[in-house]
């Protein structure tokens, strides 16, 4: 919410925009929407493409998919009504004497427009053209009227730049607020980098990379801007780069100077802990087990992600890490995002350590009375060496003896404040972050780009690609046909659904009625139950205890069985409108069968509108089992900030910079920042002053995440 600009300021650029030439308190409430609070915000606020006037082309040379202009006199106008909703369009039909296009606006005055095209008014049209039934059209493109009328300030022969907008501004103010910036505030932009590592990393001055980037040459190439391949654009994606590698090197160098706990092998331990192993470990299993306990011998403390496909069995690495711990006289820690998956995880852990005589304890919020008074106490006391839990392990009142190994299972649910929160319940501990839903190449090296990563690229013996399919209600009855077929194997079946009661906001299936008609069709010969989160833990307990006992045969949920629910005769997962789930969850859900040698389904019910993104899901879904794959697919279609999450707030926001395009330079940056560190650990050096001054202001109040002295 915009709050007004300070009183004074001693830093130009910091001055608040509504001090700009043509701005004013209005115009700064509606950019403040864009996050635009400062002469420097409106720097950065980089155009998200350009209209190229240079070339006018004739209605017939238009062709779809790119940016072009032409001009054109008005032919009609008039409103229609689209859909079943009648959602009002403007359209407008120039032509020349190639041919005619049309023009549409969804949003707009209709006394106006009407009046801005009157027949026979020679109009200039730039935008991007589309198609639609063998028709062209642009959908609010740029207007120029001609023949003096109207602002022809901006008539031809240039190449314009085209900003975010925000309800109330429009292209015109954009570019007048802007040039009005750049004549009073511009000459106060200084390089952030020195000149000589500019050029040492062939990128251009920022000021000239600003001010091309705001007001393009003549004879700059428009195809370079658009793509944001050109040097202007390069120059500042690097830098945003590299300051946010520079802080990452910092806090990965702080951490290797650290007094941490040096963890000995154990090797009769290890020993004895794979023989209570009902399974062989994978080859992949064991050399990520080898190389974490590797790091855990040295004297600092481990920082390191663990990534691994659904079902590749990173519980088990993460168990055997915890062992090294507890056998040098530490306690351990699992934190689980989900009380079903803290609940799994301690039976399943319990199972194994009982054989061995080390006390397992749980600790969920459904923990109440004197079971939490008595772990409190054996947890403050060391007596109970290894604590799995939820978000309750980070209450203040929980307190460890001797916290050696933190372990932070889908670390992905979790914010930056509560994995420190965990962390700072011992003195140094080692950390261990889990992930099931890969990283991406482009977060592997800024989200986690502080960590040290190992991958269990490997399924157990046996495990089959799973087969999947998507239906739509036509194919219902061949649905329930296969998963009869299933259960007469013996086999069992989940079910998801998004909701888990009937709304009357959305007309979608729910887990509680469609339970109830589950149980119709499968009833008497299969026992139906239904799981959500809103359930008491003794009752979702004894649910999946009975699922996993093949005591139930069907299970409706909703989405709480996304993670860790380990069934291995599941054989058939049913996602009910699959087009309401994201990549990942599908790949989750999907990832709770398969768990064994038998064949495996999973079939995606979407037989309602799609999006353009849903539908491309789907499809992606069907075409590959890759959890790596997946998850770059993923990031292309959501974008960094909500595949990450909200909550994983402590990073530099990217102004010009995108994770989804820029892999390349971010390697280059990330190589530069990390030389520079290894040559100069603290920046202590002359010419380093200005990289401390601006890291310190990119990174101010990020949680912590870097510290500088």
């Amino acid at each position: 919410m915009y709050k007004g600009p300070p009183k004074t300021t001693d830093v130009p650029l910091a001055t608040p925009v509504q001090f700009v030439k043509g701005v004013g308190p209005a115009l700064a409430k509606k950019l403040a929407r864009l996050n635009v609070f400062t002469v420097e915000d409106l720097f950065y606020l980089i155009p998200n493409r350009y209209i190229d006037r240079r070339k006018i082309d004739t209605i017939a040379e238009l062709t779809p998919g790119k940016e072009k202009t032409t001009v054109g006199h008005v032919l009609g106008s008039g409103v229609y009504f689209l859909g079943k909703k009648g959602k009002q369009v403007f359209d407008v039909v120039i032509g020349d004497k190639t041919g005619k296009i049309s023009a549409k606006w969804f949003h707009f005055r209709h006394q106006q427009m009407k009046n801005l095209f009157p027949v026979g008014k020679k109009v200039l049209l730039a935008g991007e053209v589309t198609q639609f039934k063998n028709k062209l059209q642009f959908f609010h493109p740029e207007v120029e009227l001609l023949e003096g009328d109207g602002d022809s300030l901006e008539i031809g022969g240039k190449i314009l730049p085209v900003y975010p907008l925000t309800e109330g501004l429009y292209q015109k103010t954009m570019r007048r607020i802007l040039r009005n910036a750049w004549d009073g505030f511009g000459h106060h932009l200084r390089p952030a980098l020195p000149l000589d590592f500019l050029e040492r990393h062939g990128l251009a001055d920022p000021w000239e990379s600003v001010s091309l980037l705001h007001f393009p040459s003549s004879d700059i190439d428009a195809e370079l801007l658009n793509s944001r391949r050109s040097q202007a654009h390069k120059t500042l994606i690097f830098d945003e780069f590299f300051f946010l590698e520079l802080g990452l090197a910092l806090k990965k160098a702080k951490a290797t100077k650290e007094e941490g706990i040096a963890f000995p092998k154990n090797l009769k331990l290890a020993e004895i802990f794979k023989k209570t192993l009902p399974f062989e470990l994978t080859a992949a299993q064991k050399k990520v087990i080898e190389e974490i306990s590797q790091e855990m011998e040295k004297p600092f403390p481990m920082n390191r992600l663990i990534q691994g496909d659904v079902g590749s069995g990173k519980t088990v690495v993460a168990l055997a890490c915890c062992l090294q711990a507890i056998a040098g006289g530490y306690q351990a820690a699992i934190m689980a995002p989900t009380e079903i998956l803290a609940e799994q995880h301690f039976f399943t852990i319990k199972n194994y350590l009982s054989q061995m005589g080390i006390p397992v304890g749980l600790m969920t919020g459904g923990v109440k009375g004197e079971e939490r008074a008595r772990l409190y106490k054996a947890c403050a006391t060391g007596e109970i060496p290894l604590m799995i839990g939820t978000h309750a392990l980070i209450q203040d009142d929980l307190e460890f003896a001797k916290l050696g190994l933190v372990v932070i299972d889908e670390q992905h649910r979790f914010g930056v404040l509560q994995r420190q929160a965990l962390h700072k319940k011992g003195k140094t501990p080692d950390v261990l972050v889990m992930t099931a839903t890969p990283i991406p190449r482009t977060l592997a090296l800024t989200a986690y780009g502080d960590l040290d990563v190992s991958v269990i690229d490997e399924l157990p013996k046996g495990r089959k690609p799973i087969f999947t399919r998507l239906y739509g209600e036509k194919q219902r009855e061949k649905l329930y046909e296969g998963m009869f077929t299933e259960l007469k194997k013996g086999h069992q079946v989940f079910v998801v659904y998004p909701l888990i009661e009937e709304s009357e906001k959305v007309d979608l299936k729910n887990a509680t009625e469609m339970s109830e008609e589950l149980s119709r069709i499968f009833s008497p010969d299969y026992t139906v139950a239904l799981l959500h989160g809103r359930l008491a833990m003794p009752q979702k307990e004894k649910i999946m205890a009975d699922f996993k006992n093949q005591k139930i045969q069907v299970l409706a949920a909703t989405s709480v069985v996304e993670v860790g629910v380990d069934c291995p005769n599941a054989t058939v997962m049913v996602v009910e409108h699959a087009e309401r789930f994201g990549l990942s969850q599908l790949h989750q859900l999907r990832g709770r069968v398969g768990r064994s040698t038998h064949q495996s389904f999973c079939i995606l019910m979407a037989d309602y509108r799609r999006s353009e993104d849903a539908k491309r899901r789907l499809k992606i879904m069907t075409e590959t089992n890759d959890g790596f794959q997946i998850a770059e697919e993923d990031l292309a279609i959501r974008g960094p900030g909500e595949f990450l999450g909200t909550r994983q707030a402590g990073l530099p926001d990217f102004r010009v910079a995108d994770l989804s395009r820029d892999f390349d330079i971010l390697t280059l940056a990330r190589k530069a920042a990390f030389e520079l560190v290894e040559k100069d650990p603290n920046l202590n050096l002359m010419e380093h002053q200005a990289f401390r001054k601006i890291l310190k202001s990119r990174w101010k109040g990020k949680l912590e995440l870097v510290q500088i002295a």
